[in-house]
């Protein structure tokens, strides 16, 4: 059968376009690198700051909190060609001067890295 036909071969046809709210919106991309950020207007006139690159990471190891340098990013779950490109992205884990980190927040919604200190396993 015919994709995108009826059996009688007649064409479907969507109802209507899609509004400017429900189409996507630009994926942002955060990698490691000179801290760069961007202020996003939303709907209502809400303001968003979010961020492109950045080389430090919020680490919560037991009840502190610090601010320590990316060296890189070592692994990605959802794909492990982003790990190469630098990728930070929540669920990555990310090589600082602490140790491994895991990123807990969404760095390209939000305008920051969050992470908690991984405990190696050796």
């Amino acid at each position: 059968m015919n994709k995108g036909r009826k059996i009688t071969s007649g064409k479907y046809h969507a109802n209507r376009k899609k509004k400017k709210y429900e189409r996507k919106g630009i994926v942002n991309k955060t990698s490691v690198g000179e801290t760069k950020k961007k202020t996003k207007r939303g709907k209502g006139g809400h303001k968003k700051t979010i961020i492109l690159r950045t080389n430090t990471a919020n680490i919560k190891s037991g009840n502190k909190v610090q601010k320590t340098e990316i060296k890189n990013v070592v692994e990605t779950p959802q794909n492990r060609f982003l790990a190469r490109q630098n990728r930070l992205m929540k669920g990555s884990i990310i090589e600082t001067s602490l140790g491994k980190a895991k990123i807990t927040n969404r760095p390209s919604q939000e305008g920051c890295v969050n992470a908690v200190l991984i405990k190696d396993k050796e």
